[in-house]
């Protein structure tokens, strides 16, 4: 599959498998997963025709490993992201002392006032690293990095987990936990 339509798919499957399931007709547990019989002709009848090659293709070649499989290779699911009601299980980890959220500029008043809240998602993303978070501030403009202090939020009873592809959730991050990357 060439790049572009690898793009296309995986942009559908995160549009699916995250936010409007109901779009294609297709149902996820409570924890997200769905059959992948199910999903491929359900994406078949909404006009993107997918083999099960180019689904693992995509899964596979997915750079931030949006998308999981279960241990038998039937389902499959967004690894975090959702809006939809879903309950990944993911059980309480302890985060590194620092972990990173990127954003633009436009909204760091706000950040630095509220704090960092889920939005329409379940959970506060964070990045392990100072790129990943760049290059997620990226997508909407010039990056602004901001230092998440998770070693005072886990001691002030702040929880933590980490999905299957190694974002950091977290329920919301008051300001003063927050300080910007100079």
């Amino acid at each position: 599959m060439d790049k572009k339509n690898l793009i296309r798919a995986s942009k559908r499957l995160s549009r699916h498998l995250r936010h409007a399931p109901g779009d294609i007709g297709i149902t996820l547990t409570p924890d997200g997963w769905v059959d992948i019989d199910t999903l491929l002709a359900a994406l078949r009848r909404n006009g993107l025709r997918l083999t099960r090659a180019e689904l693992d293709e995509v899964v596979e070649g997915n750079d931030k490993r949006r998308f999981a499989f279960d241990e038998d290779c039937l389902r499959i699911r967004a690894s975090q992201g959702h809006s939809v009601d879903v309950d990944l299980a993911l059980p309480a980890a302890t985060p590194p002392g620092v972990l990173y959220h990127g954003t633009v500029s436009r909204f760091l008043g706000a950040i630095l006032h509220e704090g960092l809240r889920p939005m329409n998602r379940h959970a506060v993303h964070l990045s392990a690293t100072i790129e990943t978070a760049r290059t997620v501030g990226g997508r909407r403009g010039v990056p602004v990095v901001l230092v998440v202090d998770t070693r005072g939020m886990t001691t002030a009873g702040h929880e933590f987990q980490v999905s299957a592809n190694g974002v950091w959730l977290t329920a919301a991050v008051p300001p003063e936990f927050l300080r910007r990357l100079p």
